[in-house]
């Protein structure tokens, strides 16, 4: 089963609370759980509703993640906060990092500025993403017509919110993203169910910073890695220069 369609644990299983005020609730999302009902899903268990009953109290979506996406996700807990966070969304004052292993060796940094369309309707709209490269790793394991299998650990900034956008934009420069079924390169996710037992997409929310709806302070929210995506980062440390898993 792919990442993108596996069941993320039990459903209704209680969510892991980031921060929790008056006005605001952010969570660490797994990989596997969409945001909100969808009509291209049959889902019957999503994010929005098993924080709702976890809190007990109505909540609004601020963003969104990709189902197979994990980390960050903030809600707001009223209708007010969420148009205060949402023209915060549309002017980018909201900074999104994430953390994702590519195929190849991507670049130190970049700039990927590649318009998208909307559900590959209409015309495209603009969409840019910076990146910084953390890490490089090279597996001594033949792939296609190479002798060995060559990844990147990259820290990846969205200034757009396009959909799909980090795993459309590295496809574009022929960096796919691991782990995924739909934009990536099946060869490279085989390997890793193989020799990582990875089976989701690896792509993490990890920073969300934003100006507090209600308090004059910025809020910087974290997700650590966990799981193999974790396992896996350690392999970069111990095959790279990363000093630590961020």
């Amino acid at each position: 089963m792919s990442s993108a369609r596996r069941p993320p644990g039990n459903p209704g299983a209680a969510l892991k609370i980031i921060w929790r005020d008056r006005w605001i609730c952010a969570i660490d999302k797994p990989p596997g759980l969409m945001v909100h009902r969808s009509s291209r899903s049959t889902d019957s268990d999503f994010a929005l509703q098993r924080l709702r009953n976890q809190i007990g109290q109505r909540v609004w979506p601020v963003h969104r993640l990709d189902r197979a996406t994990s980390g960050v996700l903030l809600f707001a807990l009223d209708a007010d906060t969420a148009a205060t966070l949402g023209h915060q969304m549309m002017d980018r004052t909201i900074t999104k990092r994430y953390l994702t292993v590519v195929r190849g060796y991507a670049a130190p940094s970049g700039l990927i500025d590649h318009p998208l369309q909307a559900d590959g309707q209409g015309l495209p709209q603009p969409a840019t993403t910076r990146y910084t490269r953390l890490c490089r790793m090279e597996l001594p394991i033949a792939i296609g017509r190479y002798p060995s299998a060559r990844y990147s650990l990259l820290e990846v900034f969205p200034e757009t919110g396009r959909m799909h956008q980090i795993r459309r934009h590295f496809k574009h420069v022929f960096h796919p993203v691991i782990g995924d079924t739909t934009y990536g390169e099946g060869r490279h996710n085989r390997l890793f169910r193989e020799v990582f037992d990875c089976d989701r997409l690896l792509l993490h929310s990890s920073n969300l910073a934003f100006d507090h709806p209600a308090e004059d302070r910025r809020l910087c929210l974290t997700a650590p890695l966990y799981g193999v995506f974790r396992q896996i980062g350690q392999v970069f440390i111990r095959r790279g220069l990363l000093a630590a898993v961020p």
